[in-house]
């Protein structure tokens, strides 16, 4: 899972950061507030961990901004603010979870899991299946079907499929699509790769949003 993680105190960013390098995540760390909408929207983020309280800002506001602006990656707010007035108002802003701190970093890997699953991003030890009408993907054995016949999908082809249908009915912008399965593209390259895969897997699943990115709508296949 690739993290963004806000957090000011040094030594629990770091805690943080250690503890989910060793569970195999890939983590982005920051420690002011300024940062965080311009990123997000700019490169694709798995999961949103966020301090309330930070030098530059308030993350009440940063949470706002973020539902404001269509982003819908799931957010755990880690803080030391404790007051059930505090965790209801983040809740209705658009948190996923909250989590007081002090913590244990089992409990957080617990809860960071739990958001995950909810979200249909977390990784276990099953083969799990991202199904849009006919078309079938299954993670971890890297299987497409479509109508029930296999597909010969190249990595990142498979990659980018799995990408969309993850987050099927979200618009993904160009940017968010290169970063996580295309770091190294020309700007050309996304294309190509959506009309091959667009060949394979037929022209009905993936939608062009001119000017902004792809989407997978499955309420209308």
């Amino acid at each position: 899972m690739k993290i963004f993680l806000l957090e000011d105190d040094i030594a629990i960013g770091s805690a943080l950061l250690s503890a989910l390098q060793d569970e195999g995540h890939v983590v982005l760390w920051c420690r002011l507030a300024s940062k965080v909408l311009a990123r997000v929207q700019a490169e694709y983020f798995d999961v949103l961990l966020l301090d309330l309280g930070l030098p530059d800002g308030d993350g009440v506001e940063i949470l706002t901004a973020l539902r404001e602006a269509g982003l819908t990656l799931p957010v755990l707010v880690i803080t030391a603010r404790e007051s059930l007035e505090d965790r209801l108002g983040a809740f209705a802003i658009g948190a996923d979870d909250y989590l007081i701190k002090p913590f244990a970093i089992p409990e957080l890997l617990a809860r960071l899991n739990a958001v995950l699953r909810r979200a249909g991003l977390a990784q276990d030890g099953a083969d799990a299946e991202w199904r849009v009408g006919d078309l079938s993907l299954r993670e971890r054995s890297m299987a497409v079907t479509l109508a029930g016949a296999p597909l010969s999908l190249s990595k990142t082809e498979f990659a980018l499929l799995a990408t969309l249908l993850k987050q099927a009915g979200r618009v993904l912008t160009r940017s968010e699509i290169e970063s996580r399965v295309l770091p190294n593209s020309d700007g050309k390259t996304l294309d190509v790769h959506i009309f091959n895969l667009r060949k394979k897997i037929g022209e009905g699943f993936i939608r062009t949003v001119r000017g902004v990115g792809y989407l997978i709508v499955p309420d209308e296949l």
